[in-house]
């Protein structure tokens, strides 16, 4: 886990954390565990997005995320929230079933990268750096694949840059990627083919030799076969899972 203040300071601002719908509990003075909330509407719901879970080990196996949960639900109905989200990682059986017991369930699978990219197929690319609001989001492909931090509106105070890959003075794909540390928060392309992957990757080589990527959901195939050729790593699979709680009682 980062330790660096700054790092959450800046993470939780970018997913729209809300500490008052944020929760804790507390043994005396002593914050014992906690689960921190983003909020935001997407795709017609209000949704509660847990961004950190954290128990200290002397308390852990005491059920505190469920209980946490069962207070937290109220509150956050109470608020118009409609529903709780979160991601865990797969192999991670322990917390998968703690969150089922409350009653979350699986809803999508992701795939995590990272490495320096292979690709030199491409000699020359001719990139266009654009700004976020110059992004067509309507017509850029996947939108509704993409993971809460990943989300155009978790993405837009981050510090990312923008670039179109062109081909023939049009655009053919994207990236958006943080220079600093090589996080592709989105990439794609706007046609299914080889050649265009191999243009997009070797653009994505000239702003950074090395990427992280963070939840390719594993339906996108095509993206999935591509990143497994270009010598990247997959570092860990995780689900997300969702709990509509507009018709829950508690």
């Amino acid at each position: 886990m980062p330790t660096d203040f700054q790092y959450y300071k800046t993470r939780w601002k970018n997913a729209k954390v809300r500490y008052d719908l944020s929760y804790g509990m507390f043994d005396g003075d002593v914050l014992v565990g906690f689960i921190i909330n983003g909020i935001d509407k997407r795709n017609g719901e209000v949704i509660a997005f847990n961004t950190g879970t954290g128990v200290l080990p002397e308390y852990r196996g005491k059920r505190i995320v469920k209980s946490i949960y069962k207070y937290a639900i109220k509150d956050l109905k109470q608020h118009h929230i409609t529903k709780c989200s979160l991601e865990v990682i797969q192999d991670n059986i322990v917390a998968i079933k703690s969150y089922e017991s409350i009653g979350f369930q699986k809803c999508k699978r992701y795939k995590c990268f990272k490495g320096e990219v292979q690709n030199n197929n491409i000699a020359h690319v001719d990139l266009n750096e654009i700004t976020y609001k110059q992004l067509d989001w309507e017509n850029i492909p996947n939108q509704k694949f993409y993971s809460w931090d990943n989300h155009k509106n978790s993405i837009k105070n981050g510090d990312y840059r923008y670039i179109q890959v062109l081909k023939d003075n049009t655009p053919e794909s994207y990236f958006i990627i943080n220079p600093s540390n090589g996080y592709l928060a989105q990439f794609d392309v706007m046609s299914q083919n080889e050649s265009s992957w191999d243009r997009l990757f070797s653009g994505i080589k000239i702003i950074s030799d090395t990427v992280k990527i963070n939840n390719v959901d594993d339906r996108l195939h095509d993206k999935l076969e591509y990143l497994n050729t270009i010598g990247l790593k997959n570092t860990v699979d995780q689900y997300e899972m969702e709990l509509n709680i507009g018709e829950l009682y508690y």
